[in-house]
């Protein structure tokens, strides 16, 4: 048999993965947990086989925990994050599926080190290098925006504001020019700072650098003069933000 433990706070996700392995017959499930706390105590006591582990959990990140328990055990990480983990995990040459879950590629990863392969084995060394790259992610200073007729560079610092319509971006830069590319905003928002940049509509991505003032009424006003709606999902996060800055 297969000892899994599974490490995921998400309990629909918790139960999804449930369901998957109940169907396995070589799979025994040992244990489960919602947070590291937990995980800590119970993890060397059931020593499983393969751990199927998120990686933000409430109470910490997983990387951290499994580097120290030091375990000759299989991880395959789960996870929701944006590039910057995908650059940390593969860093560490550390086994990964993407949320939503794909059900045949978690098979086929189980099934894979059920036949006692080592692709998903790691040492302290390996998620120290992931753990210390998702802290501390190197955030692009420009991008590359591919128009229909060029690829132009743009300084990450220069963006004023990004508008999404109909699965097209436009960057507007703070020398008035405006760009269109052929990739939904979501892409972007993944790609730049999320401590500089405020996704605060649905089709609008903001640098916070260029916010000059914030209406009651719901709209942010750029530093070039452009008004830029907030979504009513979005007000509380853009006022804590601006609520920082006094």
């Amino acid at each position: 048999m297969l000892k899994i433990y599974v490490l995921e706070d998400e309990e629909n996700i918790l139960r999804y993965i449930q369901t998957i392995l109940d169907e396995i017959p070589y799979v025994d499930l040992v244990g489960t947990s919602a947070s590291i706390k937990k995980a800590q105590i119970e993890i060397p006591k059931v020593m499983p086989d393969l751990i199927l582990s998120d990686i933000q959990l409430k109470d910490g990140i997983s990387l951290e925990l499994l580097s120290k328990l030091n375990l000759d055990t299989n991880i395959i990480f789960i996870t929701a994050f944006n590039q910057y983990a995908m650059e940390a995990l593969n860093l560490g040459a550390i086994g990964y599926l993407t949320k939503p879950i794909d059900p045949k590629l978690l098979l086929e990863k189980i099934e894979q080190c059920y036949k006692k392969t080592s692709d998903f084995k790691f040492n302290q060394l390996q998620l120290k290098i992931a753990e210390n790259h998702l802290k501390h992610p190197a955030i692009p200073k420009k991008i590359a925006l591919r128009t229909f007729e060029f690829t132009q560079i743009v300084n990450v610092e220069d963006i004023l504001y990004c508008y999404s319509d109909k699965g097209y971006t436009t960057f507007n830069l703070k020398d008035g020019v405006s760009l269109m590319v052929s990739k939904v905003i979501k892409h972007f928002e993944a790609m730049l700072p999320p401590d500089q940049f405020i996704r605060c509509h649905q089709s609008y991505l903001i640098n916070s650098h260029f916010i000059h003032k914030y209406y009651k009424d719901g709209q942010l006003e750029m530093k070039d003069g452009k008004k830029v709606p907030v979504s009513n999902r979005k007000r509380d996060a853009i006022m804590q933000f601006i609520e920082r800055l006094t």
